[in-house]
């Protein structure tokens, strides 16, 4: 059985579509020789085309970060907001817990 949702490298991405294109576009052969899903090598196929050929469009960029040095004022504000507003949620989670402890602890001291 197939691993569907097997992680692939950039360069293996390249050589999948290398080798579908050079057998006549069968996905089938393609996911079975290289052990990924019909859907991934024809979703990336599929990018490959949109993109006029441009091998970079087989990237996975998901979860890229833009530099701080290359931010501009507004967008380095919006990270510190967020993670501030992180960092509250945090400790009024923490202040909630501290609290619920002191209660448990406490119903315990009453009833001896």
């Amino acid at each position: 059985k197939r691993n569907s949702t097997r992680k692939t490298t950039f360069e293996e991405r390249l050589e999948i579509i290398e080798f579908l294109i050079k057998h006549d576009i069968n996905y089938y052969r393609t996911a079975e020789k290289y052990d990924v899903s019909y859907a991934q090598v024809y979703n990336w196929y599929k990018k490959y085309t949109k993109s006029n050929n441009d091998p970079e469009s087989l990237r996975d960029n998901r979860g890229k970060r833009k530099s701080i040095a290359t931010m501009n004022d507004l967008e380095r504000l919006q990270v510190e907001n967020r993670l501030l507003k992180a960092q509250l949620e945090q400790q009024k989670m923490e202040i909630a817990f501290a609290k619920k402890l002191v209660e448990i602890r406490n119903r315990g001291v009453k009833k001896n």
